[in-house]
């Protein structure tokens, strides 16, 4: 087995474990510190977005960063557009991505859906380049054979269909994956309504759920709530006014039963949200209205 597969693999397997731990989004520190190979930390990213280790001669991953300067986007084919770094068709970070097209190396894509925090699609194939549009096209591929003999042939010609329709679905992903990220970032990783701070007990919950049509996957149609104020938000046990109050329900209010529900949700009540800092995040009120409208009817 090459060097070249094997690092391959190896960072492949790193991100797999990661993701079964911690889940699809990673931190910038947990990339930059990066899996190990042969005793050493290996990073799997750099400030450039085209990241090569230097013990490889083809770059191992590719990052799209929230406030970087390059445009990427889809084509109308749900294909990724990745731009050249620079104007320079022969720079050697565009030569290192030309070789993965040349000898169909997998690489890693790294979508920045906050600042600091990054999905990881993997892998990921150039599938064209375009020194005249300075991209090249990226597709998302099924894992294919590193240590087959001939690796041309394991990634058929006709395979168009198949990488459209699976990097359609990672395309999906990333708006999905987005929405979560940008809620908690807003939020300071903190519950809006008890400032438990541990992201892994956080989630972005709706205000108009996404399965109404008037629902907007945006910062204002979400609250930073850990789980058990998730939980009881949706479940209509409690809600937010549209001036940013917490209401209980009044059978909830009237129950008797121990500390937990003393604690967890009846001494809410009448306490106002934390908001973010930016006020351009703060709920909409037409939202909140929305909600607290058929929380009031389920009360009734």
């Amino acid at each position: 087995m090459d060097l070249d597969t094997q690092v391959r693999l190896a960072a492949f397997g790193w991100l797999s474990d990661r993701a079964t731990i911690v889940g699809d989004v990673l931190s910038r520190d947990m990339l930059e510190t990066g899996f190990p190979f042969q005793g050493q930390r290996m990073p799997l990213v750099s400030p450039q977005g085209i990241f090569k280790p230097k013990i490889l001669e083809i770059p191992l991953s590719i990052t799209t960063t929230p406030e970087g300067p390059y445009d990427d986007s889809f084509d109308k084919d749900d294909f990724l557009l990745y731009r050249y770094r620079g104007t320079d068709p022969d720079h050697r970070d565009n030569v290192g991505l030309r070789l993965a097209f040349n000898r169909r190396r997998p690489l890693i894509y790294f979508h920045g859906v906050t600042r600091g925090r990054y999905l990881a699609v993997w892998p990921v194939y150039v599938i064209s380049d375009d020194p005249a549009a300075l991209c090249f096209k990226i597709a998302v591929d099924e894992f294919q054979n590193l240590l087959s003999d001939d690796q041309p042939a394991v990634i058929a010609e006709n395979s168009d269909s198949r990488r459209a329709y699976l990097t359609s679905i990672v395309r999906v992903r990333l708006h999905q994956r987005s929405f979560p990220e940008r809620v908690l970032d807003a939020y300071h990783s903190q519950c809006s309504f008890c400032r438990l701070r541990h992201r892994e007990l956080l989630d972005a919950a709706h205000i108009v759920p996404d399965s109404e049509r008037d629902s907007k996957p945006i910062v204002e149609n979400g609250i930073s709530l850990c789980k058990l104020h998730h939980a009881a938000f949706d479940g209509l046990f409690l809600a937010v006014s549209p001036d940013y109050r917490i209401v209980v329900r009044e059978d909830i209010l009237e129950e008797e039963d121990g500390p937990g529900l003393q604690h967890g949700l009846k001494d809410l009540h009448g306490l106002t949200i934390m908001l973010p800092h930016r006020k351009e995040f703060w709920p909409k009120r037409e939202f909140l209205e929305w909600r607290f409208d058929r929380f009031s009817k389920a009360a009734s």
